[in-house]
């Protein structure tokens, strides 16, 4: 069984196992300014050029010098679990930066101990609410560096779910509008792995070097019980979520669906709603050229946009 479960939550769970080397994941990454990788139409192709180049991030993001179009705020893009800036956004960000947005992203998660960590490229192994600590510090350092007073934020798997975090902590000012795929804002069942997990005891996904990220998602944690204790939605924020049919890692697919509280809007979409040649799964949703659409319009002051009807792949 243990086994089993450490094979299985290593190559799916929660994000992407990702190639790309280290980098530090506080605001001196976005000052250092890493290599722009090539635009990629899908995640294994950006997961393959990660591991040939480490020191990529994807083309567009962290352009200090950058103007948003007039009725739009900075857009902070959050990766998931075991995943990096790079592989989850090489497609996402340039179409955003090309329709007028100001995209920042940087790696987070870094300083772990167990084994997941020491992977080159692979970041979000710690535990989620210092994860969101360091998600508040970026955006602040985007807020202030661009002289705006809100921030936009886009978050995939584990980086919807601290955005979450954000949110709580700190309250909805300076963020206007939310956007997450796939995310674990319920925690998982992982298709019933986690219930398989708390059988065997929740740190042993810890001794398994999988890290505290694993044992926070888990439906049921210590950590979703506490964030989602008073509700799912903070006033003042407009959030849009994004599920698909074939997500084997935030399972059920539903659980991503957020319920909107007092002074907040909530847009609960599936990606097969009007698509059903779109199958892309939990590690492929963030290169659909629809979910790319959704983001768009999300973003959009008016919410207009076109919505692209287009085949994407599941990679498991």
């Amino acid at each position: 069984m243990k086994s089993t479960l450490r094979q299985v939550l290593a190559a799916t769970a929660l994000g992407a196992m990702a190639m790309a080397p280290s980098a530090s994941a506080d605001t001196s990454v976005a000052e250092a300014g890493p290599v722009s990788g090539p635009y990629q139409y899908n995640f294994s192709a950006a997961l393959i050029y990660g591991a040939l180049h480490p020191d990529a991030q994807a083309m567009g993001v962290n352009d200090w010098a950058c103007v948003p179009k007039e009725g739009t705020h900075p857009v902070v893009l959050v990766h998931g679990t075991y995943a990096n800036q790079y592989n989850t956004f090489a497609r996402m960000a340039p179409d955003l930066k090309s329709a007028g947005h100001c995209v920042y992203s940087f790696n987070y998660g870094t300083d772990g101990t167990d084994a997941a960590a020491q992977l080159p490229g692979v970041y979000g192994t710690t535990g989620l609410s210092d994860n969101g600590d360091e998600l508040a510090t970026f955006a602040n350092t985007v807020r202030e560096r661009t002289g705006f007073d809100e921030v936009d934020m886009v978050g995939w798997s584990q980086g919807g779910t601290i955005i979450t975090d954000v949110l709580k902590k700190h309250g909805g000012d300076g963020v206007d509008d939310v956007v997450t795929y796939g995310a674990t804002h319920h925690g998982t069942t992982l298709m019933g792995l986690a219930t398989a997990a708390r059988a065997i005891g929740a740190t042993d996904l810890t001794r398994a070097g999988l890290g505290q990220a694993a044992v926070d998602q888990m439906q049921g944690s210590d950590y979703i019980t506490q964030l989602t204790a008073d509700g799912d939605t903070v006033p003042g924020v407009d959030y849009t979520v994004v599920a698909t049919r074939y997500d084997e890692v935030t399972t059920p697919y539903r659980s991503t669906f957020l319920e909107a509280g007092p002074g907040a809007t909530v847009r609960n979409i599936t990606l097969q709603d009007g698509c059903s040649i779109d199958v892309s799964d939990h590690l492929s949703m963030t290169h659909s050229p629809r979910l790319i659409d959704i983001t768009k319009r999300a973003l959009h002051p008016e919410g207009a946009g076109r919505l692209r009807c287009l085949p994407n792949a599941p990679i498991l």
